[in-house]
């Protein structure tokens, strides 16, 4: 089967990333179905559309945004899919709801199977702050640049516009996806450049 402009994906593991092992027992960390800081985000592709040009393929696995597998409530207080949910474990997906790919090795065109941003977004890493006081732990609007979508190097320590950045856990990575045209300079490291990774985001 496939859809005319829309990818059908299903989620890697469940629709929410929501639990941790403690000691072999699985814990929940949050049960509210609205949070979207718990939406699993790694998805499979299933079908490509057959009205477009595709870059991905099937098999690739994605990165989504987060509304395409959380539930919601109505005003009545019912519970309610998102409005790309096809049937049990499979979803419709618009391509400008997907932000970053990587293909199996076997399939792939590239040395390796690493994340890929699609065109238009880049996954940057955030800097520990160098201030003593401050409070934020990570310095505002630089990062170092994790996965690309050609328009800057991995590696590169870059700037970008203030409300550009949307975070992301990627492989218990916190990282900021930040559109292309939102980077505005490139910086030269000076040495104190250290990355910042907050504990809660390692998965055991």
């Amino acid at each position: 089967m496939q859809a005319l402009f829309d990818y059908i994906i299903k989620p890697v593991g469940q629709r929410y990333n929501n639990s941790v092992d403690v000691d072999g027992k699985e814990l929940l960390v949050n049960t509210e179905i609205y949070n979207h800081q718990y939406v699993n985000r790694q998805a499979e592709i299933l079908a490509v559309p057959k009205g477009i040009d595709c870059q991905l393929q099937v098999g690739d696995i994605v990165i989504v945004h987060h509304n395409v597998f959380r539930r919601w409530h109505n005003i009545r207080g019912q519970e309610k899919n998102s409005r790309g949910y096809f049937e049990e474990d499979k979803y419709f997906v618009k391509e400008d709801q997907i932000f970053a790919y990587k293909r199996p090795q076997k399939w792939s065109r590239f040395k390796d199977s690493k994340w890929r941003g699609l065109k238009g977004y880049c996954f940057v890493k955030p800097l520990k702050s160098i201030e003593m006081f401050d409070e934020s732990k990570e310095r505002p609007l630089i990062g170092i640049v994790k996965y690309t979508d050609g328009s800057v190097d991995v590696g590169d320590l870059i700037g970008f516009t203030p409300y550009s950045e949307y975070e992301f856990i990627i492989d218990d990575e916190r990282l900021y996806r930040v559109m292309s045209k939102e980077i505005t300079i490139k910086y030269e490291y000076q040495g104190d450049e250290e990355e910042y990774n907050p504990s809660w985001t390692q998965s055991s």
